[in-house]
């Protein structure tokens, strides 16, 4: 069975999400929207950290404008950003 490179690189991803979603803890369980929608912004700018703790999330926070808007659409539902740091961030970029 051959698989495309956009097929690998999707069952990649997902694959990856699930392993971010089993290996968290209860205190810090990372919401499978989240996974899903910010896997493609994990691997293009914070995979040189583990997908659990304050790396991670820092370097999402540093790249904050590059991340998808499904992503921050993610991140907003699962109260890991507002909305208003969000729209604050932007203004302030738009400068």
């Amino acid at each position: 069975m051959t698989f495309s490179t956009s097929t690998a690189r999707a069952t990649l991803a997902a694959i990856a999400a699930g392993v971010v979603v089993l290996s968290s803890t209860a205190a810090s369980a990372v919401n499978i929207r989240v996974a899903m929608a910010c896997a493609s912004d994990y691997y293009a700018y914070c995979s040189q950290h583990p997908s659990e703790g304050t790396a991670v999330r820092q370097c999402m926070r540093a790249n904050g404008l590059k991340l998808s808007s499904s992503c921050v659409s993610a991140l907003i539902a699962a109260g890991e950003v507002s909305k208003a740091e969000v729209e604050r961030r932007s203004a302030s970029a738009s400068r």
